[in-house]
């Protein structure tokens, strides 16, 4: 058949992503992406650091920022994005409006990031109250309230998960979990929306079910990095019913409508209960509220609600940075 006719591909914009050397859900970036735009996605050289604060120091220097930029240019993407939440809140709002001038002096583009995104998407969604879910340690967790806060918004709940590697082996079923625990248990009340943090955590499949559940907007790390970037090119994110992407969900979180909403269809219950975990499966991490500081007991399996019910007792005395090395 001769296909000649065709004229070849239609034409493509370009999206310049700039993600971490243990980056592995370039598949859930794509889900978000129309099919006129492309991904040209490099990463930052690898280093031999577990997930810290330390390590988000090292993969967002600027020069390491610039260099991965400029192996985009040959390319000629239309914004660049640096698809890293710890790297581009450890230094704070001044220290990510920084990242964001270098990035797109290398490119000659518009440049976002992933924690820039997120602020913007607070703004576009009028969120001043936010529940949090990390998969980081404490240290880590504590620097992106930090970070928050400087944008004027109180964090009501948080839930976090210790990890130090590995990230994007966590299921759905903990994130949910973890998201019920953040957004319910919060002991400054109600929040106007929920954050799924970390470019590394899977959670493209769960935003819509926990958005019908919990009555709320529910962003993630990838879906706010791909909204602002796709934003610059005057063109939309795509996928399924979703607060941030779809301005008639926005109405639904606060009544109940739209996919899943209360039939306890797809993940979860529908009910607000934890889910049944299946095997010898244990929630991990802890729920932390704005201020609270964490239990004394820390270890693999520590779990701490807002109302103060401890959970597993793991392994005390292990340095922070270091809880739950392997943890899959």
């Amino acid at each position: 058949m001769d296909v000649s006719f065709l004229g070849g591909p239609g034409p493509q914009r370009g999206v310049g992503v700039v993600a971490p050397f243990d980056f592995a859900l370039d598949r859930e970036l794509w889900r978000w992406t129309p099919d006129d735009v492309s991904l040209h996605v490099t990463r930052t050289p690898y280093v031999p650091v577990e997930v810290s604060l330390d390590l988000a120091r090292v993969i967002s220097e600027h020069e390491t920022l610039r260099d991965a930029v400029s192996t985009l240019t040959e390319v000629t993407p239309e914004v660049v994005a640096y698809a890293c939440t710890s790297g581009s809140f450890v230094g704070g709002v001044m220290g990510e409006h920084a990242m964001c001038e270098a990035m797109s002096r290398a490119g000659s583009v518009p440049a976002v990031t992933t924690s820039g995104a997120l602020l913007e998407a607070l703004v576009e969604l009028d969120v001043r109250r936010l529940a949090l879910v990390t998969p980081y340690t404490v240290s880590v967790t504590r620097a992106l309230e930090e970070y928050v806060a400087q944008a004027g918004v109180t964090v009501t709940g948080c839930a976090y998960m210790s990890l130090t590697r590995q990230i994007w082996k966590v299921t759905y079923r903990e994130v949910v979990d973890m998201a019920r625990r953040a957004a319910v248990h919060g002991r400054l009340g109600t929040a106007d929306a929920l954050f799924l943090s970390c470019t590394n955590l899977p959670t493209y499949d769960v935003i819509p079910q926990l958005e019908a559940e919990l009555r709320i907007p529910v962003i993630s790390a990838n879906q706010v990095t791909m909204w602002a970037a796709l934003r610059r090119l005057g063109t939309r994110a795509v996928g399924p019913y979703q607060a941030l992407i779809d301005t008639s969900a926005r109405s639904g979180t606060g009544t109940g409508t739209g996919i899943g909403a209360g039939t306890g269809t797809g993940i979860g219950t529908g009910t607000g209960s934890a889910l049944p975990a299946a095997g010898p499966v244990v929630p991990t991490g802890s729920v932390l509220p704005e201020g609270q500081e964490p239990p004394d007991v820390r270890g693999v399996h520590g779990v701490s609600d807002a109302q103060g019910v401890p959970g597993a007792q793991g392994v005390s005395g292990v340095p922070d940075e270091k809880q739950q090395e392997g943890w899959t």
